[in-house]
């Protein structure tokens, strides 16, 4: 039976991404879901949007293509090095599978929603201010959104359904919440890349069972420095 099947921050990394799609053994009927930050970073972002697209994934928008796309726009945004050369390097249809991306997506059948970086805890998903899906790691006392690392980690303080699945905090790497699952482990950092693969229906598993519904591949250098802000 088809499963669902979501991929955490790729960053470029083509070939590892190839290479977790045939460890998983990606077969037709399967749903597939990125969690964003698809691109920056590492060697190959055009290859793994052209990926992406032939595959007819679900796309969340991670904070590189959050940042992409308003520079696209005109709007003035700092832009490093990686990103002003695929502002260069991108073409029409690689922007056009960027903006197609969406702020979150749910798999009911699974309880399970997708987000880049987070979710408030006690806000409506229609409600959620979309900086914060793409960019927040922590929460201050307040319980407001802080993209640093300064505060409390969301998932820590998030209890309630449905499950979440994110990823942009490569720096604390695999996190194993309650209600919810990170799975940026730095792959273009020299880490890993990361997949959770569930059954049709199958819900995600509680914190000592999860590991077995995920799936890793190790990067095969490491393309950039991991830096505190990752």
């Amino acid at each position: 039976m088809a499963r669902t099947i979501v991929i955490g921050d790729v960053h470029g990394c083509r070939t590892e991404l190839d290479e977790l799609l045939d460890r998983v053994a990606l077969a037709q009927g399967d749903a597939l879901c990125f969690v964003g930050d698809l691109v920056a970073r590492g060697p190959d972002s055009a290859g793994v949007l052209d990926r992406v697209a032939q595959l007819g994934a679900a796309l969340v928008v991670g904070n590189h293509e959050w940042r992409l796309l308003a520079a696209r726009r005109g709007e003035a945004v700092r832009l490093g090095p990686s990103h002003q050369a695929l502002m260069k390097s991108l073409d029409d249809r690689h922007f056009a599978t960027l903006q197609a991306m969406r702020a979150w997506v749910d798999f009911p059948e699974h309880d399970l929603r997708v987000v880049h970086a987070g979710v408030v805890p006690g806000v409506p998903i229609e409600a959620q201010d979309p900086w914060a899906l793409s960019h927040l790691r922590t929460l201050r006392d307040d319980g407001t959104p802080s993209a640093t690392r300064d505060f409390t980690l969301w998932g820590e303080r998030y209890h309630e359904a449905p499950h979440v699945v994110f990823g942009h905090n490569a720096v604390d790497g695999l996190q194993l919440h309650p209600f919810a699952t990170g799975i940026d482990t730095g792959c273009v950092y020299g880490g890993r890349l990361t997949a959770m693969v569930l059954a049709a229906g199958e819900r995600v598993p509680p914190k000592q069972d999860r590991r077995d519904v995920l799936v890793s591949v190790r990067a095969r250098r490491a393309y950039v420095e991991l830096e505190p802000g990752a």
